[in-house]
């Protein structure tokens, strides 16, 4: 798939929660070829790397694009510095996204944290056919629920303290769902051991499930090779790239 690199507006800035921020960026040549899934690298002011953001949104009617972000390090604070009529350098879209499946076909999304925002685009592909679980600390860290709900989306709601939704993890959630539903294919984003346990149930159950990765980058299109990670194909362990051959990848290929 084609990726263009540019500077482009920003036309609107958002802060969600503490330390997380929204961007929405004008770049149609982008949006017009992202996938719910996708990736952009993006360009910090003094910093030779580029960080890697999951796209959150996108609008090709608008020509926009969405990256929800949470400030990690110093990379990602001079990222939440830029602010709405400002530029933004951009690399995108990038790697391999999430399956969409036909009309009809019912989806688990399921996420925690920042592992949240790749899952809205690929929830409102199914709309009313899909259920989305998302996790987060407390209430205060609560993000995006009214999107999801605003795209017509099941939404169970999970805080590790109960001050907002039901009191757990994320995991309860869908081992609960899976008793009396059997989806068609569920899409998980988040922490290693959330991935790990969401694959395990999805293998016992025989749903297709897909799993999104988090590594640090360097070039982001499969030339530096930093981003290794153990997958497993045709009986065989050996290596992909997840800003390549990811980030999204079919849960039985992952070596957790």
């Amino acid at each position: 798939m084609p990726y263009t690199q540019g500077l482009f507006p920003i036309v609107r800035k958002a802060n969600l929660a503490k330390n997380i921020y929204d961007l929405t960026i004008l770049c149609p040549e982008i949006a017009r070829e992202a996938a719910p899934g996708q990736f952009a690298h993006v360009k910090a002011a003094g910093f030779q790397l580029r960080r890697p953001i999951s796209i959150c949104g996108i609008d090709g009617e608008a020509g926009t694009i969405r990256l929800v972000f949470e400030i990690r390090g110093d990379g990602t604070a001079e990222l939440a510095k830029l602010n709405e009529g400002g530029m933004i350098d951009i690399l995108a879209p990038l790697g391999h996204g999430f399956t969409l499946l036909e009309p009809g076909k019912k989806a688990v999304v399921i996420g925690g944290g920042i592992g949240v925002p790749p899952l809205l685009q690929t929830a409102k592909h199914y709309g009313t056919d899909a259920t989305a679980i998302i996790g987060f600390r407390s209430a205060s860290a609560v993000i995006l629920k009214e999107d999801f709900e605003r795209a017509g989306v099941r939404t169970v709601l999970c805080t590790d303290d109960g001050t907002a939704g039901r009191k757990g993890f994320v995991t309860t959630a869908l081992e609960e769902l899976l008793q009396s539903e059997t989806p068609d294919i569920i899409c998980a984003c988040g922490p290693m051991p959330m991935l790990k346990a969401v694959a395990a149930m999805a293998e016992a159950k025989g749903i297709l499930c897909e799993v999104s990765l988090e590594e640090r980058m360097g070039c982001g299109v499969g030339a530096c090779l930093v981003c290794a990670c153990k997958t497993k194909k045709h009986g065989s362990e050996g290596y992909s790239h997840v800003c390549k051959d990811g980030p999204v990848f079919n849960s039985r290929e992952v070596v957790f």
